[in-house]
């Protein structure tokens, strides 16, 4: 199986072991919150395929690799550095290839091992076209949906607040205009009343006499004369020389009414 040369070793880059501490020189390990940059080597992706057999190769190429965690052991050793059956065995950080899409997708993930069945997932990382991203973390995704959220929603209601503003200052103006527009009562001028009051009677002068009302007929009674008789007492009882009066179909009963043969 094809690999990428390791990195030389010279001066800079000694054995730990031999040198007796750590490597100055050593690559610090990367940091926790790096989704503000990416990586991307166009010189090894035009001389070498990208591949799962090749991807970690590429991937420890760039800053959010650990040179500290198990792989690395194992490619110094010359085993491919994401063999499971070795990494199983060691403990410590390690990086997993967990997806791939080839050629366009590779998701690996950054993991503690504290025996051959217990892993905790650390970060993970994404190969997009080329590209080395970090993935957000979950809690960051979250935090940054809700902050958004947020922002429209204060600016949603900054928005309608001025819009109802203005549909105020909108009704009061149109209050103030339609109650300009309202015409005004016209104040009643007693000569002009005078003056067709005495052009009304001088017409009334020149015209005839309106001629008398036509007589009632015979046996109607008018209503003031009716009135009256209604407003008479009721306990009011007829004298003894004045005969009470008969109706001649009610009073007189049936015996007395015509019949018509």
């Amino acid at each position: 199986m094809a690999a990428t040369p390791l990195p030389p070793q010279g001066p800079a880059m000694g054995n730990p072991s031999m040198d007796g501490g750590a490597n100055p020189a050593m690559p610090p390990p990367p940091g926790t919150d790096m989704t503000g940059i990416c990586f991307r080597d166009q010189l090894w992706l035009n001389t070498y395929p990208l591949d799962r057999n090749l991807v970690f190769d590429y991937f420890a190429l760039s800053p959010f690799y650990d040179w500290t965690c198990s792989n690395e052991q194992l490619r110094s050793r010359a085993i491919h550095p994401l063999d499971l059956s070795q990494l199983s065995k060691m403990t410590g950080m390690e990086y997993m290839l967990s997806e791939v899409m080839e050629p366009h997708l590779f998701v690996i993930r950054k993991q503690k091992r504290d025996g051959p069945e217990k892993v905790t997932p650390v970060l993970t990382y994404y190969i997009l076209d080329g590209s080395i991203y970090q993935a957000p973390q979950l809690g960051n995704v979250f935090a940054a949906r809700i902050g958004r959220a947020l922002y429209h929603i204060s600016k949603a209601f900054t928005i309608a607040s001025t819009k109802l503003e203005k549909v105020g200052n909108a009704d009061a103006e149109n209050e103030s205009v339609s109650s300009e527009s309202k015409p005004q009562k016209e104040a009643i001028d007693i000569k002009e009343l005078k003056r067709v009051d005495h052009i009304l009677g001088a017409l009334g002068r020149k015209l005839p006499p309106a001629p008398p009302p036509p007589a009632f007929p015979e046996g109607y009674v008018p209503l003031a004369a009716a009135s009256d008789s209604d407003k008479a007492p009721e306990d009011q009882q007829p004298s003894d020389g004045q005969a009470p009066s008969i109706d001649p179909i009610i009073d007189q009963g049936p015996a007395k009414r015509l019949r018509i043969q």
